[in-house]
């Protein structure tokens, strides 16, 4: 088995988890059942997906595209526009 990617968190590990497998990849998440133990464990690195050592030329082109679109800047909107105001419903008496 080969690290392909270090996760900031679970929801990360999954998405390149599943879009691995999507692609015909078999992965693995490592440090999954750690995150109980977060407060004794180093604050980092203890999240991985891994390939078996085949997969690993064929896992790097969907680990990097899903980096990027983890990384990108969300296209809808400004990051200066101002937000819409928020409608508070009251509770039914």
């Amino acid at each position: 088995m080969r690290t392909v990617y270090h996760a900031e968190g679970i929801v990360d590990a999954h998405l390149v988890k599943d879009a691995l497998e999507n692609a015909g990849v078999p992965a693995f998440i490592n440090g999954e059942y750690l995150i109980g133990g977060v407060g004794q464990l180093p604050a980092r690195d203890f999240l991985a997906v891994s390939v078996p050592e085949v997969f690993v030329e064929d896992a790097g082109p969907v680990v990097r595209e899903i980096s990027d679109m983890l990384r990108a800047p969300l296209a809808t909107g400004s990051a200066d526009a101002p937000m819409p105001p928020l409608r508070l419903r009251s509770a039914p008496v």
